[in-house]
């Protein structure tokens, strides 16, 4: 370890733990060595490397698992936000990842427009909206819950899909608007914990720190097109600037 007095033990062993992560020396799924092992690698006591594997718990770079041992977790996916605030779909983001991209369907019903819905996509009154919602998976792991708001009356035959669990959002609606979801007209996120229902939709503990996403998406005109209001896994997945 490098002699740095600043530093403590356990951070060092932290940092090289996640270094090896990061650079391939275990893959994901891969189970890492003992505690004892550990502790007689770095020459640490165990409380010591207790500590530098929990934290990397914490962070999601490991998984405890009951009686099985310690695991490397999946990796983040990256997603960029530009400067010009365009917007890439989840597919196109796990490709780029080096993922597949998956989901499982929820639920999808027809719902009436709240007024902050009404006002963004120009509705009427009285409109309606399809509703969608899916838990979005890259290899398999679920990454987000997806919450999908868009006007019926344009976009009611999206419903009537039968991929709709994993079908691309944004090849869908310009499949048949002949408009791509490139932009968002605004876009707030704020730190918030797994409920019990959202827990269980996305198979984490009750009180994961998750990601609370809301966008208002637009098109190449910069015309509304949906709005969308997800929950990420705070661990698995991250936003660049």
């Amino acid at each position: 370890m490098r002699n740095e007095s600043l530093v403590p033990l356990y951070q060092q062993i932290k940092e090289d733990i996640k270094s090896s992560i990061e650079s391939g020396v275990y893959v994901p799924r891969q189970k890492i060595p003992s505690e004892p092992e550990l502790s007689a690698k770095y020459n640490a006591s165990r409380i010591t490397i207790r500590r530098a594997v929990d934290e990397l718990s914490a962070d999601g770079y490991l998984i405890k698992m009951q009686g099985r041992g310690t695991f490397v977790g999946t990796p983040r996916i990256h997603r960029k936000i530009t400067e010009s605030n365009r917007i890439e779909s989840f597919t196109n983001t796990c490709k780029s990842n080096g993922m597949t991209a998956g989901g499982r369907l929820i639920r999808h019903q027809i719902i009436p427009a709240q007024s902050d819905e009404r006002s963004f996509l120009s509705l009427k009154k009285d409109a309606l909206l399809l509703y969608i919602q899916r838990v979005r998976t890259a290899d398999g792991e679920p990454v987000f819950l997806e919450n999908l708001f868009l006007p019926y009356d344009k976009y009611q035959a999206i419903a009537e899909r039968d991929d709709l669990g994993t079908v691309s959002m944004f090849q869908a609606i310009e499949a048949i608007s002949g408009t791509r979801p490139v932009g968002a007209a605004r876009r707030t996120v704020e730190a918030t914990r797994a409920t019990g229902e959202r827990a269980s939709m996305l198979n984490v503990p009750i009180g994961e720190p998750l990601l609370h996403v809301n966008v208002y998406f637009t098109d190449t005109n910069q015309k509304p097109v949906f709005i969308g209001r997800q929950y990420y896994i705070g661990s698995r997945y991250m936003f660049e600037l």
